[in-house]
């Protein structure tokens, strides 16, 4: 037997071995990565369609995708209850609110973007407290842009005009 491979190392020589190394490497890749991978994702999947149901023939996921979004988006709240809350949080975190404007914008669509431009001044952390506890509570807002700017360099106080939107699923 060992008479044999030697035989065989000589007749193959050193490109004939390193192919031969290079596919035991991708089995060995295949055996120990792919196959677990794959087994993984066939267990995602099945997790998916067991908890969002499966999807009826003939749609698409981004119909499914589309169908979740309304579902998070309907709430019972009003868009002024969500300003409310964003005035209390704003009063909360410290920083100072000023008169804000409002705009509906419509998507054509089922969903309404009511978009927000809120002046704030305050240090640089309550600022950034208000933008992280705005958007953890209120679910359905998103931020838009930041704009901060600082009178001079010695001031603590930093004015920002946030741009926010609420999305709501029309009545």
């Amino acid at each position: 037997m060992k008479e044999k491979l030697l035989r065989l190392k000589d007749e193959l020589g050193p490109a004939g071995l390193a192919g031969l190394a290079l596919l035991a490497a991708a089995a060995l890749f295949f055996a120990l990565v792919l196959q677990p991978m794959q087994q993984q994702s066939r267990a995602l999947q099945a997790a998916l369609e067991s908890r969002d149901g499966p999807a009826s023939a003939g749609s698409a996921p981004a119909q499914a995708g589309a169908a979740g979004l309304y579902r998070f988006l309907e709430r019972k709240e009003e868009t002024t209850d969500w300003l409310a809350k964003l005035h209390a949080i704003g009063q909360a975190s410290g920083v100072e609110l000023r008169s804000a404007t409002y705009r509906t914008q419509a998507a054509g669509t089922r969903l309404e973007r009511y978009e927000i431009v809120l002046p704030v001044s305050g240090s640089y952390a309550q600022i950034r407290d208000f933008l992280k506890r705005a958007l953890a509570e209120i679910p359905v807002l998103s931020l838009d842009q930041v704009s901060l700017r600082r009178e001079s360099r010695n001031d603590s106080r930093v004015r920002a005009e946030l741009r926010l939107a609420l999305h709501r699923v029309k009545p």
